[in-house]
């Protein structure tokens, strides 16, 4: 009689158990690797996915895989992005002494974490495991890359691209692994076992982060606002807003989810939009276009990142053929106006100001109810309406006469550092207003020495002054 075989399986955590062993035994080998041998490893590493017919094969390999954007978006950012970071951080010194403060006598040391466990969406799988890779490695540190489960063959095709090169170049391949078989539970278990998150995803998975015990970077969420006002330039605006509003579909968090305009330009301004293939919707077809962005209050798979045809005909509406997105007039904010929140597809919502002050105040009334922190933006050539708005709204980054997409991660044109984190401040619930980069994964040794000259406190007198006489 035949006996039954019995297959043993690991456990996800004998699974991430035996990858956090090998990634750390990696990571112990470029533990002391000079910034020579460091930089050359990152370049090696982008090369290796972006140089030309590999970033168009990934390119349509993202597309086809998820079913996310488009081609157009999906190269720009592995061609032109993780260049651009590479490009952004080649130069830092991220080995031995990186800082010194003269004036205070301090020397800052950079020394590696160790393992770092990283989190890609699906959104943008194909550039965010170069770049947190590069960052992970300009530290000197490992990386497991945990994917999400509609991106995993293109996480492995980048991951593995990566650890050929790595090889090539005399290093070993485990300082950069990949989740191949992701789930919740895998990802739970390399949050808890790895020595530092880097965290981008959905604000579920940025939670589980915040909550794994393990140091964590984190990200918020994404309702960018942007504001046009009296002074800005329209045709310039209305191009940088289409650009924003249709890069790889509105797959990024940071597409412009809401547009205000003050009354001085609001018909100009709308007659530009439309132009650029705004179709403006309301009445039956706003509603139908809310009942498929939204499915129980939450938003709906389907429909993320399509284009405006698809989404239509998903609703049950024609639309032209030169449609490029949606622009559905809105009035309020928070749970009883959706549009108002973050929408991952083609759609803005349109808002009316009469000045700068009631766009500030819609702006923060928006981003209240989704987005605190993370980004707003103004077309605008008044200095002083630029600084008042950055003045008066819970933002860590206010992009000026710049498309807000493709910007607030950092560009060409702007010092922004390139990332595809963003980190919200306490606004969004995250330790950090910074575009997190590699600064933000390595430890630092401060060496204190004395000061040539002892500071000396001042008198009362000079330290108080006055509130001596108010206090007594």
């Amino acid at each position: 009689m035949a006996t039954a075989l019995k297959i043993e399986t690991s456990s996800d955590a004998e699974q991430i158990s035996a990858l956090i062993a090998r990634s750390r035994k990696a990571q112990e080998q470029i533990a002391n690797y000079t910034q020579e041998q460091v930089d050359a490893l990152i370049r090696a590493m982008v090369w290796a996915v972006a140089k030309p017919g590999v970033a168009e094969m990934i390119a349509r390999h993202t597309v086809e895989e998820t079913q996310l954007g488009n081609y157009e978006g999906k190269y720009l950012k592995i061609f032109r992005k993780t260049r651009a970071t590479l490009m952004d951080i080649i130069d830092d010194k991220s080995v031995g002494v990186i800082e010194e403060d003269a004036v205070r006598n301090i020397v800052k040391i950079a020394k590696p974490v160790g393992v770092i466990g990283a989190l890609s969406p699906s959104t943008n799988p194909e550039a965010t495991p170069v770049i947190k890779a590069i960052c992970a490695v300009k530290g000197r540190n490992s990386i497991i890359v945990a994917p999400h489960p509609r991106a995993k063959l293109t996480n492995k095709l980048i991951c593995d691209l990566m650890r050929e090169a790595i090889v090539k170049m005399g290093a070993p391949a485990d300082i950069v692994l990949s989740i191949d078989v992701p789930s919740i539970e895998k990802t739970n278990e390399l949050m808890r076992q790895c020595d530092r998150i880097l965290a981008t995803g959905g604000a579920a998975m940025v939670t589980a982060a915040y909550s794994s015990g393990t140091p964590a970077l984190g990200v918020g969420a994404g309702n960018a606002v942007i504001t046009v006002d009296e002074t800005a330039d329209l045709d310039d605006a209305a191009e940088k807003i289409r650009l924003s509003k249709t890069l790889d579909l509105a797959a990024s968090c940071s597409s412009d989810n809401a547009v205000i305009l003050v009354d001085a330009i609001y018909d100009d301004m709308l007659a530009k939009l439309v132009a650029k293939g705004g179709l403006v919707l309301d009445g039956a077809d706003k509603a139908k276009l809310q009942d498929v962005i939204w499915v129980d209050g939450h938003i709906n798979a389907k429909v993320v990142a399509q284009t405006p045809q698809f989404i239509a005909g998903v609703a049950g509406f024609a639309v032209p053929d030169d449609t490029q997105f949606f622009i559905v007039p809105e009035t309020g904010a928070g749970p009883d106006h959706p549009f108002s929140g973050e929408k991952l597809t083609v759609t803005m919502a349109l808002y009316r100001a009469k000045d700068l002050d009631e766009a500030i105040a819609l702006t923060n009334r928006i981003q209240a109810y989704q987005g605190q922190g993370h980004s707003c933006g103004i077309y605008s050539r008044s200095d002083a309406n630029i600084m008042k708005l950055a003045m008066a709204t819970r933002t860590s980054r206010v992009m000026v006469n710049q498309p807000q997409a493709a910007s607030n991660s950092g560009n060409l044109w702007n010092g922004m550092r390139q990332t595809f984190s963003l980190g919200c401040g306490s606004w969004g619930g995250n330790g950090t207003n910074n575009n997190i980069t590699w600064r933000d994964l390595i430890n630092e040794t401060w060496v204190s020495k004395p000061l040539a000259v002892p500071k000396t406190l001042p008198s009362d007198e000079v330290l108080f002054g006055d509130i001596i006489e108010k206090l007594g």
